[in-house]
């Protein structure tokens, strides 16, 4: 694996953009100095005119392998991410069959190990009767314990109050991440709204059966019980104003045992837009109002929300495009979620230091991952040029790569692109091209 000289680069790092050089060695960031010159053979890239920036952590995906490999594969949608700039993902449960056993999950590391570009880790999922699996789960080597709280893509429903408040309890000492929404709230609605349009539910009603009341009744549950049990509790896809109070900004991440997301859908796209794409917007929490992705942007920018992701969650064209009951819910990003954060920036709704903040170095805390998401010496060489200048247009031949082979973003063009991606300081996405020649690695936790 060749070294690599980046020189004379905008580096923005950890509440700063400075020019300077990094040096890539050893699959690590050897050197990060304003300028030096390297004796030994190295690939000299310039960086003039380009940022550079940590890898991306998106800590929720939903790569549907095994299983459901018709969607995608955890080999695509690791392609996919590493062209989006994302160099490490944390992929979800609700597969087939279900991850809920320590044999399945380390099934999931074998297919990553062999198959994914990008680093990777795999929640553990919470079913009704596998709480003895559940205590064998290594803190240091799983990213955490999902729990569905609301039911979504699969059967992973956890409604039992005494087996949630079990787990909660006797595994405080480990992330334990939810998708909340009241499901008996959801299934009532529904079934009015079937009742009043039949088949034929219109697309925007999807915000009013999965509504504000819907996401905040579960929230408040998951917070009461984490904090019951003093429990670690992430809560996954914020998508209301309503759930903003109940999480605080009054105190550093690091000590913060109640934690929060907002997904870059959630952020770009609202109820008036179900008219143009419709079922391509269906997801789990709901994309609603737009009053609420104002709320969500300050709250993202006064950190009472600390971290931004994608949940990622590809189908194909032929089910999305279903009629409203049986068109799944969940569209795929990973590809083009730095490119969304970046058009903010040129919208002046956001600094480029809190872009990386949000979605590098806050996931890096909240999750204690080792030795990742920041460009500091001796850290793993994860990061990403990008030209801010450069237009990408999405849909162009050859460019989606996810599996599905679509995206809700068909058509735009963004005015950033994402030039290259080194995952353990190996270029593995560089103008267009993917290098598979060498896999991403587990991600480790300092628990």
């Amino acid at each position: 694996m060749a070294d690599y000289h980046i020189k004379n680069v905008q580096i923005i790092n950890e509440g700063k953009i400075t020019v300077g050089d990094v040096l890539l060695k050893n699959k690590r960031i050897e050197r990060v100095d304003p300028s030096f010159d390297v004796k030994h053979k190295v690939e000299e890239i310039n960086g003039e005119n380009l940022h550079l920036m940590p890898g991306i952590i998106d800590d929720q995906v939903h790569f549907r392998e095994p299983g459901l490999t018709h969607k995608a594969t955890i080999c695509t949608e690791a392609k996919a991410a590493v062209a989006g700039g994302v160099t490490s993902y944390m992929e979800m449960p609700n597969v087939n069959p279900p991850t809920l056993t320590i044999n399945l999950l380390e099934e999931k590391y074998a297919i990553a190990q062999r198959t994914s570009l990008a680093n990777y880790s795999f929640y553990m999922g919470t079913g009704h009767h596998n709480f003895d699996e559940l205590l064998r789960v290594d803190k240091t080597k799983v990213c955490g314990i999902k729990i569905f709280m609301g039911s979504s893509t699969g059967d992973m429903l956890v409604d039992d109050h005494e087996v949630l408040e079990k787990v909660f309890c006797k595994r405080n000492d480990i992330l334990i991440a939810t998708h909340c929404e009241d499901d008996k709230l959801v299934n009532q609605r529904f079934a009015e709204y079937k009742a009043k349009y039949g088949e034929d539910i219109p697309w925007e009603c999807h915000a009013e059966i999965r509504n504000e009341e819907v996401c905040l009744n579960s929230s408040k549950y998951a917070v009461e019980l984490a904090k019951k049990c003093n429990g670690r509790l992430h809560i996954l896809h914020i998508t209301t104003a309503d759930e903003l109070s109940l999480f605080t900004n009054q105190i550093p991440l690091e000590q913060k045992k109640i934690t929060s997301e907002v997904c870059v859908h959630h952020l770009w796209f609202d109820k008036n837009d179900y008219a143009r794409l419709g079922s391509k917007i269906k997801c789990n929490p709901a994309i609603k109002e737009a009053h609420h992705k104002k709320a969500l942007f300050e709250a993202m920018h006064n950190d009472t929300i600390d971290v931004i992701a994608t949940d990622h969650a590809p189908h194909t064209i032929e089910e999305k495009n279903n009629k409203y009951a049986k068109a799944p819910s969940g569209l795929p990003l990973i590809q083009h979620t730095l490119n969304v954060m970046l058009e903010f920036y040129h919208q002046g709704k956001i600094s480029l230091e809190k872009v990386v903040d949000k979605m590098c170095h806050k996931p890096a805390i909240c999750f204690d991952v080792k030795e990742r998401g920041f460009i500091r010496e001796g850290y793993f060489a994860d990061v990403v040029l990008v030209d801010v200048n450069q237009p990408t247009k999405v849909g162009d031949e050859g460019t989606v790569l996810y599996k599905c082979g679509w995206s809700p973003f068909e058509g735009y063009t963004f005015n950033s692109s994402i030039i290259s991606t080194f995952v353990n300081g190996h270029l593995a996405y560089n103008r267009g091209v993917l290098d598979e020649s060498i896999k991403g690695e587990r991600l480790l936790f300092a628990r």
